[in-house]
């Protein structure tokens, strides 16, 4: 939560994820395909020029929103390893502590048996 919170704060990570949800989808495919086959059958006599410019700064930009997300991915999820390793931590102490226990109580009860059943 604290996580989710942080990235909506943040403007400029709100901007990334919602490029990068956009750039993931179907509907970037198709927007893409119906704006390059106008812009080759339409707009330019030679579109291969401009194109290539523009597909490949495309692909720079939307490779750097990929990395973004790549990075806030890696440190969330090393946050999130981060927290299950002290929880099972704690966990380990815990269940120790009460095999331990559990230990203690089960000698007294077999001593306290033998000096009843000696009695």
């Amino acid at each position: 939560m604290a996580h989710r919170a942080q990235r909506m704060a943040d403007f400029q990570l709100r901007i990334a994820d919602a490029i990068t949800r956009y750039a993931g989808s179907m509907r970037f495919v198709y927007v893409h395909a119906a704006v390059f086959a106008l812009w080759m059958l339409f707009i330019e006599s030679d579109p291969w020029p401009t194109l290539t410019l523009v597909v490949s700064l495309e692909a720079i930009f939307l490779s750097t929103f990929i990395m973004i997300g790549q990075n806030r991915q890696a440190t969330f999820q090393q946050a999130k390893a981060d927290h299950d390793f002290n929880e099972q931590e704690l966990e380990l102490k815990t269940n120790t502590q009460l095999t331990r226990e559990i230990h203690a109580l089960t000698t007294e009860l077999h001593r306290r048996l033998i000096e009843e059943s000696s009695q």
